[in-house]
């Protein structure tokens, strides 16, 4: 929590927040839960009905068991129509209350779900990293993360922009790292930078990207939970931010083709305070403890891509000398690896770049704790450092080339089942057998083009 303006922002305490009930400054609280999509779902509350406590509340349990378009479709074991759609309970954690500046006299609190007997609902996001945080807690480690995200920029006011094949970014042509910038991109990350910071969450930086209108925003290190939960409240700014402006963003991971968006994982273990991945001399020559998460993570990310690629649109992102990973390789500062040695001394770090920027940020840095667990508990091999072009990868294990082929990995997968147990693995490989079934009935463009007058 800061001032600015004499005004409180960002994270609040409970007495801070009552306070700021009490003179009017707050009069408005969201409480939320992340969704499978990570996605804000919840209800709005007069803020005078909440100044004595943050009371649980309750809401459709199918806000975790649906697909994107929130249909109710059966299957999830969770909740269906043989179990009335009921309810579970949302529980207000009062160590998230979030003073959101760019709403008017706004206030948001996350909220973790129960069931009826009070147990946390297993294959809630944020649930399922804490479980592998506490994982890696019980081998003496904490962990770090900064997350680096893309988006695309559109011209229009509506997500009817997503009928529409001529879109319209913002940019026209490619301003990567470009400082003059157009006027309404210009204006639009001002007024983001400043929704943030408002937030609580101000970014360590923003930057153009190589495709039109695709921006950059990378945030500052640390805790993994606070960081994954700061990222959602980024995506509800940047989506109120432009819609303000007439401005559409996207977070698919490919818009379109030949453009790609990630969200790339930095990622480091402590402990005792002190960076496990610290190299005090050569780059080259790595700590134990990360030659095992790297082992780790190249054996066990091949088997969770549902989690950190969770769409069929998620692999179109995965293309040749696109700045994606094409094969399951590593290298130092290589961006055409899967996971990238960066940093240097005591901030050498992972960069880990499979999730692109339609992963639920908990999901995959869940996936990538699971995996470096995986490194460190067992003897996975560490595959030779990668040198040269990755794209030119023979040897390697690709990456899927569609979700079809990641859920065959992940289903029932003896990795996956270990670090999540069976009844997360089934609830996500099911999210992605319905993903997978809403594409394969549909005739796309690319059939028409190519067929209807040669067929």
């Amino acid at each position: 929590m800061h001032h600015q303006n004499g005004t409180l922002i960002g994270l609040l305490s409970f007495d801070q927040f009552r306070a700021a009930v009490a003179s009017g400054d707050i009069h408005t609280v969201m409480i939320g839960v992340p969704d499978m999509m990570g996605r804000l779902k919840g209800k709005e509350f007069d803020a005078s009905a909440l100044i004595k406590d943050l009371p649980a509340t309750e809401a459709c349990a199918y806000i975790l068991a649906t697909d994107a378009d929130m249909t109710p479709l059966p299957g999830f074991d969770l909740t269906g129509w043989e179990h009335g759609y009921g309810d579970f309970t949302l529980i207000p954690n009062e160590h998230t209350i979030r003073r959101l500046g760019y709403l008017d006299g706004t206030a948001l609190v996350l909220a973790d779900p129960a069931d009826p007997e009070g147990r946390p609902v297993e294959v809630a996001p944020r649930h399922i990293l804490r479980t592998q945080l506490d994982r890696l807690t019980g081998l003496g480690y904490e962990v770090r993360v900064g997350l680096e995200t893309e988006f695309v920029l559109y011209r229009d006011t509506e997500y009817s922009t997503a009928n529409n094949r001529d879109l319209r970014p913002v940019a026209l042509h490619n301003l990567d790292y470009a400082l003059d910038r157009p006027p309404a991109l210009a204006d639009f990350l001002q007024d983001l930078r400043n929704a943030l910071r408002t937030a609580g969450i101000p970014p360590e930086s923003v930057k153009l990207e190589g495709a039109n209108g695709q921006v950059e925003v990378t945030f500052p290190y640390g805790q993994a939970l606070p960081a994954c939960d700061a990222h959602i409240v980024f995506k509800h700014a940047v989506r109120h931010v432009a819609a303000r402006r007439g401005l559409t963003p996207t977070f698919m991971a490919a818009p379109e083709t030949g453009v790609g968006s990630g969200l790339h994982v930095h990622l480091s273990l402590w402990k005792d305070d002190e960076p496990a991945f610290a190299t005090p001399s050569r780059r080259d020559v790595l700590p134990e403890t990360m030659q095992r998460a790297i082992a780790g993570l190249i054996s066990g990310l091949p088997h969770l891509a549902p989690l950190y690629a969770p769409t069929v649109n998620s692999y179109k992102r995965y293309r040749p000398h696109s700045f994606a990973p094409t094969h399951f390789t590593w290298g130092i500062d290589n961006r055409g690896c899967a996971i990238r040695v960066t940093g240097h001394g005591q901030g050498t770090h992972l960069e880990i770049r499979p999730p692109g920027a339609d992963a639920n940020p908990y999901l995959a840095v869940a996936a990538a704790c699971a995996a470096i667990h995986h490194g460190l508990t067992g003897s996975p091999a560490l595959p030779p450092l990668y040198l040269g072009d990755p794209y030119q990868a023979v040897d390697e294990l690709p990456l899927p080339g569609d979700l079809a082929a990641a859920l065959g990995d992940f289903d029932g997968s003896p990795i996956a089942v270990d670090a999540f147990g069976e009844s997360v693995v089934r609830h996500y490989a099911h999210a992605a057998h319905i993903e997978i079934e809403a594409h394969r009935a549909l005739v796309t463009d690319i059939e028409r083009q190519r067929g209807l007058e040669r067929a």
